[in-house]
Parts: structure tokens; C-alpha cells; sequence
């Protein structure tokens, strides 16, 4: 069993924030994967998905 790429770890953090991660899928996740990376990669999305949010709705807004 190889480690994860880091593209295998970024599609496995997007499918799990949306609620489309397989059982399978996780369960090798967590079998094979490091905690470390799921969580900085985890972390980066949120910053990411919250300043877009923020973004999105002040352009709405036009403030």
C-alpha cells in the first residue's frame, strides 16, 4: 500500500466537504493516509471556501 498523492488527498477533502466520499474511499483514507496532510489540506479548503464565501456575497452586496 503506497501513500496517497497529494491529488488523491485534495479529490478525497472535496468529495468528503460536499458529502460524495465513498466508504471505500474513506476507509482506505484513513488506512493508508497521513492525519497531517488530511488536515492542512482540510484547513486550506475551508480558508479557501469561507473567503470565497465572504467574496461572493460582498460582490452581491456591492460593499
Amino acid at each position: 500500500m503506497s501513500k496517497p498523492t497529494i491529488t488523491q488527498v485534495i479529490k478525497s477533502v472535496l468529495a468528503a466537504a460536499i458529502g460524495v466520499q465513498s466508504n471505500d474511499n474513506r476507509q482506505k483514507d484513513f488506512e493508508q493516509g497521513s492525519f497531517s496532510t488530511y488536515l492542512i489540506v482540510g484547513l486550506i479548503f475551508t480558508v479557501l471556501f469561507v473567503c470565497g464565501i465572504v467574496f461572493l456575497v460582498s460582490t452581491v452586496l456591492g460593499k
